[in-house]
């Protein structure tokens, strides 16, 4: 039998915010299999690791026996989720929605066990929902409560158009919660205001309210702004295995025990003891070897894992990258910085023909890759590994 102290150290790891513990502690001494609630809009069709910190939390509740209800926004994307959005984001097609709320099933149930997982889709009871119904949905907040929101409320006093269906997308992913009965929402940290309205809106219908649960938002590769593919810092969870590895392997020492935190699943004892080795003396890229082999067996499978490290020891030529290797951040003009320019700046080279000379004579690499492009040119919001000649490295992040 799990005890109580065991399922709240699970559910409080990584944890940004639990809302209210008390009440959690309440509904797990029910014992009874919580409704475990976390939506997901189907607006792109691959997800990538910032999006696996929601997920990796589901499956702790399913370890720990409870109902795990993963809720596919096919109506609310149709809308468009405006959180953290300075523009009125154009809707998705019923098509659009289709298509990639198949992918995101095939994608999450590399995570989740299919057979303990509910997939719902709240079309289910929206596409019911008549004009006098969604009427009454919406008397049930003001328009002074949904401007305290962040990003309304800077579009407002930005004279930045709000759609009025804008309003409609926190009250309706409230509502999933009342239709669902859901007993723990998980969300992003940027969600709380939408988790909270699901809290109000339960209450409202005489529901007890749900405990809300906030996740952090995962950095990228830069180890400085969120995960995202618009940034080019992510590390999507359908990338080629070499590649995977390679770029959880470009990522800082000090990152490796954050990615450890919100996307391994090994125990935070085993975790603190990598740790203790390290401080031992224990290379840090021995500990990331872990790390990159068990998120590349999660996506893809041992064997690949087993290759994707071989590949990539064989690439630095079995340990010729040093262990105390320079961490550098340049700025780039217009989001990207040609490759001669970035190895100057780098202090990789003395200057940008020289880097132009060292590409074209091969002797440059990114992530263990030969460049043989002069005109390449990196987007900022990355970090990779760039080496120049056998003895030159630098972990180098763009902003």
């Amino acid at each position: 039998m799990t005890t109580l102290q065991h399922s709240l150290e699970l559910i409080r790891r990584g944890a940004e915010e639990v809302l209210v513990e008390d009440e959690l502690v309440k509904k797990l001494k029910q014992g009874r299999p919580l409704r475990v609630k976390a939506g997901f809009d189907p607006t792109a069709p691959d997800l990538h690791l910032g999006h696996t910190v929601l997920i990796n939390k589901l499956r702790q509740f399913q370890e720990l026996g409870h109902e795990i209800q993963f809720l596919i926004g096919d109506f609310t994307g149709m809308i468009g989720d405006p959180t953290g959005k300075s523009v009125t984001r154009p809707p998705l097609t019923q098509e659009e929605v289709k298509e990639n709320a198949e992918t995101y099933c095939e994608q999450v149930f590399k995570i989740l066990d299919p057979k303990k997982t509910k997939v719902v889709f709240n079309s289910e009871w929206m596409g019911k929902m008549d004009a006098a119904g969604l009427i009454q949905l919406a008397g049930k907040q003001t328009v002074a409560r949904m401007l305290e929101r962040d990003d309304f409320s800077k579009r407002y006093k930005g004279g930045q158009p709000i759609a009025i269906h804008e309003f409609l997308y926190p009250l309706i992913q409230g509502h999933d919660s009342v239709a669902m009965r859901a007993d723990i929402e998980l969300g992003g940290t940027d969600q709380k205001f939408n988790l909270l309205m699901g809290r109000h809106l339960q209450d409202n219908n005489g529901q007890e309210p749900q405990v809300v649960i906030t996740m952090p938002l995962l950095e990228g590769l830069d180890g400085v702004q969120k995960m995202s593919k618009s940034l080019g810092n992510y590390i999507g969870i359908t990338d080629p295995a070499n590649e995977m590895f390679g770029k959880i392997m470009s990522i800082s020492d000090e990152l490796m025990w954050r990615y450890f935190e919100l996307l391994s699943f090994r125990a935070m004892d085993e975790i603190h003891q990598f740790r203790k080795e390290i401080d031992e003396g224990l290379n840090p890229r021995d500990v990331k070897f872990r790390l990159a082999e068990e998120l590349v067996e999660r996506f893809h499978d041992r064997a690949a894992a087993v290759c994707a490290r071989e590949a990539f020891i064989a690439r630095f030529q079995k340990g010729a990258m040093p262990d105390d290797m320079p961490e550098v951040s340049v700025s780039a003009q217009d989001n990207v910085l040609a490759i001669a320019q970035l190895l100057r700046e780098a202090g990789l080279v003395q200057s940008s023909s020289e880097g132009m000379r060292m590409v074209r004579q091969g002797a440059v690499k990114i992530d263990g890759e030969k460049v043989s492009d002069t005109g390449l040119e990196i987007a900022s919001g990355t970090t990779h590994i760039y080496q120049v000649g056998k003895r030159r490295f630098a972990r180098v992040t763009i902003l």
